[in-house]
Protein backbone atom coordinates (compact mmCIF):
# COMPACT_ATOMS: atom_id res chain seq x y z
CA UNK A 1 0.00 0.00 0.00
CA UNK A 2 1.12 3.72 -0.89
CA UNK A 3 -0.63 6.68 0.54
CA UNK A 4 -0.49 10.40 -0.32
CA UNK A 5 1.23 12.79 2.36
CA UNK A 6 -1.06 15.61 3.29
CA UNK A 7 -0.08 18.51 3.85
CA UNK A 8 1.42 20.26 6.82
CA UNK A 9 1.76 23.57 8.34
CA UNK A 10 5.51 22.46 8.94
CA UNK A 11 5.98 22.15 4.92
CA UNK A 12 8.11 25.10 3.79
CA UNK A 13 9.79 25.45 0.61
CA UNK A 14 14.09 25.33 1.12
CA UNK A 15 15.97 28.54 0.48
CA UNK A 16 19.52 28.88 -0.20
CA UNK A 17 19.63 29.08 3.13
CA UNK A 18 18.18 25.63 4.69
CA UNK A 19 18.95 23.73 1.23
CA UNK A 20 22.89 23.49 2.14
CA UNK A 21 24.00 26.73 0.12
CA UNK A 22 25.78 29.26 2.57
CA UNK A 23 24.08 32.38 2.14
CA UNK A 24 24.22 35.46 5.12
CA UNK A 25 20.62 35.79 6.99
CA UNK A 26 20.32 39.06 5.47
CA UNK A 27 20.12 37.87 2.49
CA UNK A 28 18.26 34.97 3.28
CA UNK A 29 15.11 37.35 4.30
CA UNK A 30 14.93 39.59 1.11
CA UNK A 31 16.55 37.36 -1.80
CA UNK A 32 13.92 35.90 -4.04
CA UNK A 33 13.69 32.19 -4.01
CA UNK A 34 15.92 30.66 -6.72
CA UNK A 35 14.92 27.35 -8.41
CA UNK A 36 17.29 24.40 -7.11
CA UNK A 37 18.27 23.76 -10.56
CA UNK A 38 18.03 26.04 -13.28
CA UNK A 39 16.67 25.32 -17.09
CA UNK A 40 18.79 23.91 -19.27
CA UNK A 41 19.55 25.81 -22.64
CA UNK A 42 21.03 23.40 -24.48
CA UNK A 43 21.03 19.78 -25.19
CA UNK A 44 24.37 19.92 -23.43
CA UNK A 45 22.92 21.61 -20.50
CA UNK A 46 20.24 18.38 -19.82
CA UNK A 47 23.51 16.04 -19.10
CA UNK A 48 21.32 13.41 -21.32
CA UNK A 49 22.94 12.09 -24.64
CA UNK A 50 20.75 13.43 -27.67
CA UNK A 51 20.19 10.18 -29.46
CA UNK A 52 18.61 9.13 -26.27
CA UNK A 53 16.37 12.64 -26.17
CA UNK A 54 15.73 12.60 -30.01
CA UNK A 55 14.27 9.13 -29.51
CA UNK A 56 12.10 10.66 -26.28
CA UNK A 57 11.11 13.69 -28.76
CA UNK A 58 9.57 11.15 -31.70
CA UNK A 59 8.23 8.71 -29.43
CA UNK A 60 6.05 12.10 -28.20
CA UNK A 61 5.57 13.42 -32.24
CA UNK A 62 4.60 9.31 -32.23
CA UNK A 63 1.29 9.90 -30.22
CA UNK A 64 0.45 13.11 -32.59
CA UNK A 65 1.70 12.41 -35.98
CA UNK A 66 1.33 15.86 -36.24
CA UNK A 67 3.16 18.13 -33.37
CA UNK A 68 3.81 21.59 -32.38
CA UNK A 69 7.06 22.76 -31.03
CA UNK A 70 5.29 23.84 -27.89
CA UNK A 71 3.63 20.12 -27.48
CA UNK A 72 6.69 18.50 -27.45
CA UNK A 73 8.15 20.96 -24.71
CA UNK A 74 5.47 20.49 -22.65
CA UNK A 75 5.42 16.69 -22.88
CA UNK A 76 9.59 16.59 -22.36
CA UNK A 77 9.23 19.08 -19.84
CA UNK A 78 12.58 21.15 -21.28
CA UNK A 79 12.46 24.45 -22.91
CA UNK A 80 11.61 25.84 -26.34
CA UNK A 81 15.73 25.84 -27.46
CA UNK A 82 16.46 22.60 -26.26
CA UNK A 83 13.80 20.90 -28.41
CA UNK A 84 14.13 23.23 -31.12
CA UNK A 85 17.63 22.08 -30.91
CA UNK A 86 16.61 18.39 -30.89
CA UNK A 87 13.93 19.00 -33.63
CA UNK A 88 16.75 20.60 -36.05
CA UNK A 89 18.90 16.87 -35.71
CA UNK A 90 15.66 15.03 -36.10
CA UNK A 91 14.51 17.08 -39.50
CA UNK A 92 18.66 17.03 -40.79
CA UNK A 93 18.07 13.05 -40.57
CA UNK A 94 14.54 13.50 -42.45
CA UNK A 95 12.64 11.89 -39.26
CA UNK A 96 10.37 14.48 -38.70
CA UNK A 97 9.99 17.67 -41.22
CA UNK A 98 8.51 21.67 -40.98
CA UNK A 99 4.62 21.47 -41.57
CA UNK A 100 4.47 24.92 -40.18
CA UNK A 101 6.30 27.67 -39.39
CA UNK A 102 5.29 31.27 -37.97
CA UNK A 103 6.37 34.73 -37.07
CA UNK A 104 7.60 33.53 -33.77
CA UNK A 105 10.19 30.65 -33.12
CA UNK A 106 7.96 28.58 -30.62
CA UNK A 107 5.25 28.59 -33.62
CA UNK A 108 6.25 25.53 -35.17
CA UNK A 109 4.92 22.67 -36.52
CA UNK A 110 6.43 19.42 -37.01
CA UNK A 111 5.45 16.24 -38.85
CA UNK A 112 7.04 12.63 -39.10
CA UNK A 113 8.45 11.67 -42.76
CA UNK A 114 7.31 7.82 -43.37
CA UNK A 115 10.84 6.77 -42.22
CA UNK A 116 10.11 8.92 -38.94
CA UNK A 117 7.22 7.51 -38.19
CA UNK A 118 8.39 3.76 -38.02
CA UNK A 119 11.59 4.73 -36.18
CA UNK A 120 9.02 6.19 -33.53
CA UNK A 121 6.78 2.75 -33.91
CA UNK A 122 10.17 0.71 -33.28
CA UNK A 123 11.71 3.21 -30.37
CA UNK A 124 7.99 3.05 -28.72
CA UNK A 125 7.82 -1.05 -28.76
CA UNK A 126 10.72 -1.27 -27.06
CA UNK A 127 10.49 0.94 -24.62
CA UNK A 128 6.94 2.93 -24.41
CA UNK A 129 8.09 5.54 -21.76
CA UNK A 130 7.49 9.01 -23.40
CA UNK A 131 7.35 11.38 -20.79
CA UNK A 132 9.52 14.16 -18.98
CA UNK A 133 12.93 14.06 -20.01
CA UNK A 134 15.05 12.22 -17.50
CA UNK A 135 18.00 13.46 -14.95
CA UNK A 136 20.96 12.25 -14.99
CA UNK A 137 22.23 9.63 -12.39
CA UNK A 138 24.58 12.67 -10.75
CA UNK A 139 22.12 14.76 -10.64
CA UNK A 140 19.25 12.94 -8.30
CA UNK A 141 22.40 12.14 -6.32
CA UNK A 142 23.32 15.81 -5.86
CA UNK A 143 19.28 16.36 -4.98
CA UNK A 144 18.83 13.81 -2.24
CA UNK A 145 22.30 14.81 -1.16
CA UNK A 146 21.19 18.39 -0.68
CA UNK A 147 17.82 17.81 0.80
CA UNK A 148 18.75 15.02 2.93
CA UNK A 149 16.14 14.26 5.68
CA UNK A 150 19.09 14.26 8.13
CA UNK A 151 18.56 18.41 7.82
CA UNK A 152 15.10 18.12 8.79
CA UNK A 153 14.36 18.86 12.61
CA UNK A 154 11.44 19.24 14.39
CA UNK A 155 11.39 21.13 18.00
CA UNK A 156 8.90 20.44 21.05
CA UNK A 157 6.54 23.28 19.45
CA UNK A 158 6.69 21.59 16.24
CA UNK A 159 5.28 18.28 16.89
CA UNK A 160 2.71 20.00 19.35
CA UNK A 161 1.21 22.31 16.44
CA UNK A 162 1.26 19.00 14.02
CA UNK A 163 0.07 15.87 16.38
CA UNK A 164 -1.61 18.15 19.19
CA UNK A 165 -4.96 16.70 18.11
CA UNK A 166 -3.97 13.21 18.41
CA UNK A 167 -5.03 11.00 21.74
CA UNK A 168 -2.01 9.79 22.94
CA UNK A 169 0.84 9.76 26.04
CA UNK A 170 2.84 12.69 25.89
CA UNK A 171 6.25 10.67 25.65
CA UNK A 172 4.54 8.83 22.34
CA UNK A 173 4.80 11.94 20.57
CA UNK A 174 7.95 13.39 22.61
CA UNK A 175 10.09 10.24 21.94
CA UNK A 176 8.52 9.95 17.83
CA UNK A 177 10.41 13.64 17.30
CA UNK A 178 13.53 13.01 18.79
CA UNK A 179 14.01 9.68 16.08
CA UNK A 180 13.39 11.64 13.53
CA UNK A 181 15.73 15.00 14.49
CA UNK A 182 18.59 12.16 15.19
CA UNK A 183 17.97 10.51 11.48
CA UNK A 184 17.65 7.07 13.85
CA UNK A 185 15.14 4.09 12.84
CA UNK A 186 12.34 4.01 14.25
CA UNK A 187 10.64 0.85 15.98
CA UNK A 188 6.84 1.15 16.87
CA UNK A 189 5.62 -2.55 18.84
CA UNK A 190 2.80 -3.27 21.16
CA UNK A 191 -0.63 -5.44 20.85
CA UNK A 192 -2.89 -5.26 17.53
CA UNK A 193 -4.90 -2.73 17.73
CA UNK A 194 -3.17 -0.21 19.78
CA UNK A 195 -2.64 2.48 17.21
CA UNK A 196 0.71 1.78 15.74
CA UNK A 197 -0.61 2.39 12.26
CA UNK A 198 -2.15 4.89 13.32
CA UNK A 199 0.59 6.80 14.66
CA UNK A 200 2.64 5.87 11.96
CA UNK A 201 0.83 7.44 9.68
CA UNK A 202 0.46 10.42 11.37
CA UNK A 203 4.38 10.68 12.10
CA UNK A 204 5.31 11.34 8.38
CA UNK A 205 3.22 15.05 8.68
CA UNK A 206 6.25 15.93 10.56
CA UNK A 207 8.56 15.79 8.01
CA UNK A 208 9.72 19.64 7.24
CA UNK A 209 10.61 21.02 3.64
CA UNK A 210 10.14 20.66 0.35
CA UNK A 211 12.33 18.53 -1.95
CA UNK A 212 12.73 18.38 -6.00
CA UNK A 213 11.40 14.98 -7.26
CA UNK A 214 12.75 13.72 -10.95
CA UNK A 215 9.86 12.13 -13.16
CA UNK A 216 12.79 10.05 -14.00
CA UNK A 217 16.10 9.18 -13.91
CA UNK A 218 19.21 7.42 -16.26
CA UNK A 219 21.33 5.17 -15.50
CA UNK A 220 23.83 3.43 -18.64
CA UNK A 221 20.88 4.53 -20.99
CA UNK A 222 17.99 3.01 -19.15
CA UNK A 223 14.83 5.08 -17.86
CA UNK A 224 13.75 4.33 -14.05
CA UNK A 225 10.63 6.44 -13.61
CA UNK A 226 10.69 8.11 -9.81
CA UNK A 227 8.03 10.58 -9.51
CA UNK A 228 4.76 8.59 -8.58
CA UNK A 229 1.27 10.89 -7.81
CA UNK A 230 0.63 8.46 -5.00
CA UNK A 231 3.30 9.40 -2.78
CA UNK A 232 4.85 12.73 -4.43
CA UNK A 233 2.35 15.25 -3.66
CA UNK A 234 3.64 18.77 -5.59
CA UNK A 235 4.17 21.56 -3.50
CA UNK A 236 1.73 24.65 -3.78
CA UNK A 237 3.98 26.65 -6.20
CA UNK A 238 1.36 29.77 -6.31
CA UNK A 239 2.32 30.38 -2.39
CA UNK A 240 6.07 31.10 -4.05
CA UNK A 241 5.74 32.05 -7.89
CA UNK A 242 9.40 32.64 -8.02
CA UNK A 243 10.31 29.60 -7.44
CA UNK A 244 9.14 28.01 -10.87
CA UNK A 245 10.59 30.89 -12.81
CA UNK A 246 13.50 29.54 -14.73
CA UNK A 247 13.49 25.92 -13.02
CA UNK A 248 14.23 22.94 -14.38
CA UNK A 249 11.11 21.18 -15.26
CA UNK A 250 12.41 18.01 -15.50
CA UNK A 251 11.83 17.68 -11.39
CA UNK A 252 9.01 18.68 -9.85
CA UNK A 253 9.20 20.30 -6.17
CA UNK A 254 7.23 18.02 -3.70
CA UNK A 255 6.44 18.25 0.39
CA UNK A 256 8.97 15.72 1.52
CA UNK A 257 7.41 11.93 0.86
CA UNK A 258 5.59 9.48 2.55
CA UNK A 259 5.35 5.89 1.68
CA UNK A 260 3.64 2.98 3.73
CA UNK A 261 4.43 -0.93 2.84
CA UNK A 262 2.41 -3.62 4.72
CA UNK A 263 2.05 -7.17 5.02
CA UNK A 264 2.42 -7.60 1.09
CA UNK A 265 5.93 -6.21 0.58
CA UNK A 266 8.58 -8.55 -0.69
CA UNK A 267 12.05 -8.91 -1.09
CA UNK A 268 11.41 -8.43 -5.02
CA UNK A 269 9.37 -5.36 -4.33
CA UNK A 270 12.95 -3.39 -2.12
CA UNK A 271 14.82 -3.64 -6.25
CA UNK A 272 13.78 -1.85 -9.55
CA UNK A 273 11.26 -3.31 -11.18
CA UNK A 274 11.65 -3.87 -14.91
CA UNK A 275 8.49 -4.51 -16.61
CA UNK A 276 9.12 -6.01 -19.91
CA UNK A 277 6.34 -4.60 -22.08
CA UNK A 278 6.93 -1.04 -21.08
CA UNK A 279 10.75 -1.33 -21.60
CA UNK A 280 11.55 1.12 -18.55
CA UNK A 281 11.96 0.80 -14.66
CA UNK A 282 10.04 1.51 -11.67
CA UNK A 283 12.04 2.52 -8.60
CA UNK A 284 11.45 0.64 -5.53
CA UNK A 285 9.53 2.16 -2.55
CA UNK A 286 12.14 3.27 -0.37
CA UNK A 287 13.19 5.25 -3.23
CA UNK A 288 10.41 6.87 -4.15
CA UNK A 289 10.54 7.73 -0.29
CA UNK A 290 14.28 9.85 -0.71
CA UNK A 291 14.48 12.80 1.49
CA UNK A 292 11.66 11.49 3.50
CA UNK A 293 9.66 8.35 5.50
CA UNK A 294 9.46 5.45 4.47
CA UNK A 295 7.09 3.40 6.50
CA UNK A 296 7.08 -0.65 6.80
CA UNK A 297 3.70 -1.60 8.51
CA UNK A 298 2.70 -5.10 10.09
CA UNK A 299 6.50 -6.06 10.32
CA UNK A 300 6.37 -9.90 10.51
CA UNK A 301 3.03 -10.56 8.51
CA UNK A 302 5.12 -10.30 5.37
CA UNK A 303 5.16 -13.33 2.69
CA UNK A 304 8.97 -13.36 3.12
CA UNK A 305 11.26 -14.50 6.84
CA UNK A 306 11.64 -11.35 8.85
CA UNK A 307 15.12 -11.97 9.45
CA UNK A 308 15.10 -12.16 5.39
CA UNK A 309 13.51 -9.00 5.41
CA UNK A 310 15.46 -6.85 8.13
CA UNK A 311 18.85 -8.29 6.53
CA UNK A 312 17.96 -6.69 3.13
CA UNK A 313 18.62 -3.08 4.93
CA UNK A 314 21.69 -4.22 7.00
CA UNK A 315 23.65 -2.46 4.48
CA UNK A 316 21.28 0.59 3.63
CA UNK A 317 20.66 1.28 7.46
CA UNK A 318 24.53 0.93 8.44
CA UNK A 319 25.80 3.15 5.50
CA UNK A 320 22.80 4.96 4.09
CA UNK A 321 22.94 3.55 0.46
CA UNK A 322 21.25 0.90 -1.26
CA UNK A 323 22.91 -1.09 -4.58
CA UNK A 324 20.61 -1.61 -7.84
CA UNK A 325 21.43 -3.81 -10.43
CA UNK A 326 20.03 -3.27 -14.17
CA UNK A 327 19.03 -6.34 -16.22
CA UNK A 328 22.14 -5.69 -18.40
CA UNK A 329 24.14 -6.09 -15.33
CA UNK A 330 25.07 -2.52 -14.66
CA UNK A 331 25.48 -2.06 -10.71
CA UNK A 332 24.67 1.55 -8.91
CA UNK A 333 24.02 3.01 -5.98
CA UNK A 334 21.39 5.34 -5.30
CA UNK A 335 21.23 7.10 -0.52
CA UNK A 336 19.09 5.62 1.43
CA UNK A 337 17.90 8.80 2.63
CA UNK A 338 14.84 8.51 4.67
CA UNK A 339 13.61 7.80 8.24
CA UNK A 340 12.79 4.35 8.50
CA UNK A 341 9.53 3.78 11.08
CA UNK A 342 8.54 -0.12 11.69
CA UNK A 343 5.33 -1.10 13.09
CA UNK A 344 4.80 -4.90 14.23
CA UNK A 345 3.11 -7.02 16.63
CA UNK A 346 6.10 -8.68 17.68
CA UNK A 347 8.55 -8.25 20.82
CA UNK A 348 11.67 -6.54 19.59
CA UNK A 349 13.40 -9.83 20.71
CA UNK A 350 11.70 -11.84 18.13
CA UNK A 351 12.62 -9.73 15.11
CA UNK A 352 16.60 -10.32 15.20
CA UNK A 353 19.53 -10.49 17.46
CA UNK A 354 21.10 -7.41 19.66
CA UNK A 355 22.99 -6.50 16.90
CA UNK A 356 20.33 -5.53 14.18
CA UNK A 357 18.18 -4.68 16.96
CA UNK A 358 21.01 -1.84 17.44
CA UNK A 359 20.39 -0.66 13.72
CA UNK A 360 16.84 0.21 14.55
CA UNK A 361 17.55 2.78 16.50
CA UNK A 362 14.95 3.96 19.20
CA UNK A 363 11.60 1.42 20.19
CA UNK A 364 9.08 2.83 21.42
CA UNK A 365 6.01 0.59 23.04
CA UNK A 366 2.42 1.02 22.03
CA UNK A 367 -0.12 -0.34 24.38
CA UNK A 368 -3.91 0.03 25.57
CA UNK A 369 -5.20 3.27 26.31
CA UNK A 370 -5.21 5.24 29.87
CA UNK A 371 -9.45 5.29 30.16
CA UNK A 372 -9.31 9.14 29.95
CA UNK A 373 -7.63 9.24 26.58
CA UNK A 374 -10.22 5.88 25.85
CA UNK A 375 -13.33 8.11 26.42
CA UNK A 376 -11.76 10.74 24.40
CA UNK A 377 -11.42 8.43 20.95
CA UNK A 378 -14.75 6.78 21.70
CA UNK A 379 -16.30 10.46 22.10
CA UNK A 380 -14.87 11.68 18.90
CA UNK A 381 -16.02 8.48 17.05
CA UNK A 382 -19.34 9.08 17.95
CA UNK A 383 -19.36 12.90 17.23
CA UNK A 384 -17.36 11.58 13.86
CA UNK A 385 -20.73 9.50 12.94
CA UNK A 386 -23.34 11.83 14.33
CA UNK A 387 -24.00 9.22 16.95
CA UNK A 388 -25.62 10.53 20.08
CA UNK A 389 -26.21 9.34 23.49
CA UNK A 390 -22.79 7.82 23.75
CA UNK A 391 -21.48 9.18 27.03
CA UNK A 392 -24.99 7.81 28.48
CA UNK A 393 -23.35 4.42 28.08
CA UNK A 394 -19.55 4.37 27.81
CA UNK A 395 -19.25 3.17 31.64
CA UNK A 396 -21.40 -0.11 30.37
CA UNK A 397 -18.74 -0.22 27.93
CA UNK A 398 -15.79 -0.39 30.29
CA UNK A 399 -17.36 -2.33 32.95
CA UNK A 400 -19.85 -4.45 30.73
CA UNK A 401 -18.05 -5.47 27.52
CA UNK A 402 -13.92 -4.87 28.04
CA UNK A 403 -14.15 -5.81 32.09
CA UNK A 404 -16.39 -9.03 31.91
CA UNK A 405 -14.52 -9.93 28.64
CA UNK A 406 -10.80 -8.93 30.09
CA UNK A 407 -10.10 -7.04 26.87
CA UNK A 408 -7.91 -3.95 27.26
CA UNK A 409 -8.72 -0.52 25.84
CA UNK A 410 -7.11 -0.65 22.64
CA UNK A 411 -7.48 2.38 20.44
CA UNK A 412 -9.14 0.98 17.39
CA UNK A 413 -12.15 -0.42 19.23
CA UNK A 414 -14.35 2.51 19.83
CA UNK A 415 -14.25 3.54 16.04
CA UNK A 416 -14.77 0.01 14.91
CA UNK A 417 -17.92 -0.43 17.54
CA UNK A 418 -19.28 2.36 16.77
CA UNK A 419 -18.74 2.16 12.64
CA UNK A 420 -20.73 -1.34 13.67
CA UNK A 421 -23.51 0.10 15.28
CA UNK A 422 -23.86 3.35 12.85
CA UNK A 423 -24.09 0.76 9.82
CA UNK A 424 -26.75 -1.37 11.59
CA UNK A 425 -28.94 1.32 12.53
CA UNK A 426 -29.09 2.93 9.27
CA UNK A 427 -30.13 -0.55 8.25
CA UNK A 428 -32.80 -0.84 10.39
CA UNK A 429 -33.80 2.64 9.91
CA UNK A 430 -33.09 3.25 13.51
CA UNK A 431 -32.64 6.78 14.96
CA UNK A 432 -28.54 7.44 15.52
CA UNK A 433 -28.49 6.35 19.23
CA UNK A 434 -25.97 4.48 20.82
CA UNK A 435 -27.05 1.92 23.31
CA UNK A 436 -26.35 -0.97 25.51
CA UNK A 437 -27.91 -3.06 23.76
CA UNK A 438 -26.90 -1.96 20.20
CA UNK A 439 -22.94 -1.63 21.88
CA UNK A 440 -23.59 -5.48 22.67
CA UNK A 441 -24.62 -6.29 19.59
CA UNK A 442 -21.94 -4.90 17.78
CA UNK A 443 -19.42 -6.18 20.24
CA UNK A 444 -20.88 -9.77 20.10
CA UNK A 445 -20.25 -9.02 15.75
CA UNK A 446 -16.81 -7.38 16.37
CA UNK A 447 -15.23 -10.16 18.48
CA UNK A 448 -17.33 -13.46 17.47
CA UNK A 449 -18.98 -13.98 20.93
CA UNK A 450 -21.30 -12.66 23.64
CA UNK A 451 -19.19 -10.21 26.01
CA UNK A 452 -19.28 -12.20 29.82
CA UNK A 453 -17.17 -14.01 31.16
CA UNK A 454 -20.08 -15.87 32.73
CA UNK A 455 -21.37 -12.77 33.85
CA UNK A 456 -24.21 -10.67 32.63
CA UNK A 457 -24.53 -6.46 32.84
CA UNK A 458 -27.90 -5.50 33.43
CA UNK A 459 -29.59 -2.55 34.78
CA UNK A 460 -25.92 -1.06 35.97
CA UNK A 461 -24.62 -3.66 37.65
CA UNK A 462 -23.32 -7.45 36.85
CA UNK A 463 -25.23 -10.92 37.77
CA UNK A 464 -24.62 -14.43 37.42
CA UNK A 465 -25.41 -16.33 34.22
CA UNK A 466 -28.23 -18.79 35.00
Amino acid sequence: MIEQQPTTPLHRLPTAANAGDPAPAEAAETAQPQPWHVAPRTVADTGIDITMLASLLMKAAYLYRDVTLLQLAETLRLPGSVIGEIATSCVRERLLEIAHRGASDLDVRYRLTDAGYARAAELAARCSYAGPAPVTLDAYLEAVRRHSVRQASVSKADVAAVLGDMVAAPHVVDEAGIALNASAALLLYGPPGSGKTFLARRLRELMPGAVPVPHALTVAGEIIQVFDPLVHVPFDEGTNPGWRRGADRRWTICHRPAVLTGGELTLDMLDLRYDQVAGYYQAPPHMKANNGVYIVDDLGRQLVGVSELLNRWIVPLDRGIDMFTLHSGVRFSVPFDVWPVFSTNLEPSALGDDAFLRRLGSKLYIGPLAEDDYREVYARAAHALGLHGADEVFRFLLDGLHLADGIPLLACIPGDLLKLIDSARRYHGDPPRVTEAALRRAWQAYFGREAGDGMRWRSGERTARR
